[in-house]
């Protein structure tokens, strides 16, 4: 697991991570927002699982359905 952030900036995307204590997977920072166009992203908080080949196997905006997921991991 990976987070992505691409809205507001690099200071408050540590803050976040600092506030939170995100710190069991890694944060990245792609203030060009093409991991957003690349993933068809339209707004936060989104999730994209995807195949140890990189295909999408699902994509989730908002909330999303913790059972799915581990559905899709396990399957």
């Amino acid at each position: 697991m990976i987070g992505l952030g691409a809205k507001d900036d690099g200071a408050l995307a540590v803050d976040f991570v600092t506030s939170t204590g995100t710190y069991s997977f890694p944060m990245y920072w792609d203030e060009t927002f093409e991991s957003w166009l690349a993933f068809d992203v339209v707004s936060q908080p989104a999730a994209v699982l995807l195949s140890p080949d990189g295909e999408v196997l699902e994509r989730w905006s908002r909330m999303y359905d913790e059972d799915r997921v581990l559905d899709l991991v396990a399957g």
